[in-house]
């Protein structure tokens, strides 16, 4: 059963109770991620979450770490283009420990200076992580381009130069002003009970400032590219892209299900026809990224620098082969099937079932059941997903970035082009 409550304060907490587990998944939900954080200071979003883990007004980092170990629990954190999120997991008898200890990290970060110069160290590693990891450098440097100028184009990470010049003034101004109550959901799924739960919360987050701007949010532009990033490597990585639609856009189940047979699986067009048929690549597929006003349908290879040019040929052929056809009905059905298996083996972990309740929240701002996702995805019918891939793939021509030791790679907009 899934319980929605709004706290006095605008804090949202969401439970859900599955009372044959032993374990509970606790999370706090930040609604704000890099594209809020203003021109000034590209990854400061990013740095606050590590910041938060290196000690409070009353816990060291490592008490913090030994607290947690010593009932056997799990904590994590990420940062998004939209949200950051602080989780932990622990067996249902630890449950008060873990609020507790979740609502000191997230409310009463200390930012000691010497803390924050070490860890513009580890930032900066992270950041130099990615030059070396080229099919995640392929997909940076192709939304840099897509959205050039937009913040859902700039990397979560920031700059070595932007997270070098980050203060304590600079962390506790920005701390203050976006970690507030309104900002902030708490969803939880397991073994529990909503209205203890709830008495914990209150207690936790009671004094949590309830003031704080909202959010500036321009919808970004989309721009046409062929980019390529000469560098010294065995293999080249290719990404390719069209526009998408934002997450609460009525024709999502439709793109769930597209973005399936197109690349989404093993059994998929892309993955069939690109690497099981003709072999040109290792790692091949395709992923829908949906945000609050924009989307992206992006095409993902990994290839030999000779065979650039021919997957990029086969991709285009295998886009406008499935806006030109009918769609075979047990493809469809193949792919539907896919979609649900995967959401609901996905929802056996309570962690992903409290994910999934906060990510309803902060796009939709309610909870609904599985039953209704499901039934949602089984409604979609093949001309559905025909005026789908039509929309999507024909109003722009595909973008596409290459990393690699690529030369006299070129392409035209009309070679991009999927239907003229």
């Amino acid at each position: 059963m899934v319980v929605r409550d709004v706290l006095d304060n605008g804090l949202r907490l969401l439970t859900e109770s599955i009372p044959h587990v032993r374990s509970v998944s606790l999370g706090v939900w930040l609604t704000r991620g890099s594209r809020h954080e203003g021109d000034g200071w590209p990854g400061i979003a990013h740095f606050v979450e590590h910041m938060l883990f290196k000690g409070t007004e009353t816990r060291t980092a490592e008490d913090i770490a030994q607290t947690v170990d010593s009932v056997g629990g799990q904590m994590d954190a990420s940062t998004g283009k939209e949200n950051a999120n602080y989780a932990i997991k622990v067996l249902d008898e630890h449950l008060p420990l873990a609020v507790e200890v979740l609502s000191d990290v997230v409310l009463h970060p200390r930012f000691a200076p010497d803390d924050i110069e070490r860890e513009k160290g580890v930032v900066g590693e992270e950041i130099k992580m990615v030059e070396d990891m080229p099919d995640d450098l392929v997909h940076e440097l192709f939304l840099e381009r897509f959205w050039s100028g937009h913040p859902l184009g700039r990397a979560i990470l920031g700059t070595a130069d932007s997270v070098n010049r980050l203060n304590r003034d600079v962390l506790n101004e920005y701390f203050s002003r976006v970690y507030t109550a309104g900002n902030l959901i708490v969803a939880a799924a397991g073994n529990i009970e909503h209205g203890r739960l709830r008495e914990l919360i209150e207690r936790a987050f009671s004094g949590v400032s309830t003031n704080g701007p909202g959010p500036v949010e321009v919808p970004p532009v989309e721009s046409g590219l062929v980019y390529v990033r000469k560098k010294d490597l065995e293999q080249s990585h290719v990404c390719m892209g069209v526009g998408a639609y934002r997450q609460n856009h009525k024709e999502r189940y439709a793109a769930l299900v597209f973005n399936t047979l197109l690349g989404g699986s093993m059994s998929s067009r892309l993955f069939q026809n690109v690497r099981e048929k003709r072999g040109l690549a290792y790692s091949v597929g395709s992923g829908l990224s949906a945000f609050r006003d924009a989307g992206l349908l992006s095409i993902y290879a990994g290839c030999s620098n000779q065979k650039v040019d021919e997957v990029v040929r086969v991709i285009m052929d295998e886009l406008r082969a499935v806006v030109a056809a009918p769609i075979d009905q047990s493809e469809l059905v193949r792919a539907k099937d896919n979609v649900k298996g995967s959401l609901i083996l996905g929802l056996e972990s309570t962690w992903q079932r409290a994910a999934y309740l906060a990510r309803q929240e902060i796009y939709f701002d309610e909870p609904f059941t599985l039953e209704e996702t499901l039934a949602g995805i089984d409604a979609v019918r093949r001309e559905d997903v025909a005026r789908v891939a039509t929309e999507l793939l024909t109003r722009t021509p595909v973008s596409v970035a290459v990393v690699g030791d690529v030369s006299g790679f070129t392409v035209s907009g009309g070679e991009l082009q999927v239907a003229s």
